[in-house]
């Protein structure tokens, strides 16, 4: 057994009786092929809480800093997780995004880049959408519906793909395709509050 799977099974024991998670559409994330997960953010456990949902293991974006850290530097990558550096442009990250994509691994993305003080899902920013339209991956939307709190249900719903095709037909831009992912996302989360 890797790390991963080891990771998933030890969290997945914690988590979900600790929040009462409760999952909807996980049928929506195909079973094989790229698949680009965009999450609303609320919480730091949102990566694992999406990592322990997702019926495929799921690589995710982190901040560089963490990866400067003596233990987190050697355990992310087994984690499936690739640094970022935040606040700008990283060619870096958006490569290894889109190659993990390519070769047909799912990614985790949290289109707002930092986590809703207010609970409100936010502006998302471009890199969704650069990833949705520069790869054939699969678009899944979800919304995770809290509150973190112990014994109060978490709710993860994931929902159908987003149809690319058409958005990348009339050469959509990526802020316009990110905008229509994060209203896919709220309208998850209206949906199933």
């Amino acid at each position: 057994m890797n790390l991963y799977a080891f990771a998933k099974g030890l969290v997945k024991s914690v988590l979900t009786p600790a929040y009462r998670i409760r999952i909807v559409g996980k049928e929506h994330i195909p079973k094989d092929g790229g698949v680009l997960i965009c999450a609303n953010h609320i919480n730091v456990l949102d990566p694992p809480v999406v990592g322990i949902t997702s019926p495929r293991p799921v690589s995710f974006m982190a901040k560089e800093e963490l990866f400067k850290m003596p233990v987190l530097k050697k355990l992310l990558p087994n984690l499936n997780a690739f640094p970022v550096k935040r606040g700008m442009s990283d060619r870096e990250a958006l490569r290894k995004g889109l190659s993990q994509l390519k070769e047909g691994h799912v990614v985790g993305l949290f289109p707002e880049g930092t986590r809703s003080k207010d609970g409100e899902i936010g502006k998302g920013l471009a890199g969704a959408g650069f990833f949705a339209l520069r790869s054939d991956a699969a678009v899944v939307p979800c919304a995770i519906i809290g509150p973190y709190k112990l014994t109060k249900r978490l709710k993860v719903v994931y929902g159908k793909p987003i149809n690319m095709a058409e958005l990348k037909e009339r050469k959509a831009s990526a802020v316009e395709v990110t905008e229509i992912i994060m209203n896919e996302i709220k309208t998850l989360s209206d949906n199933h509050r």
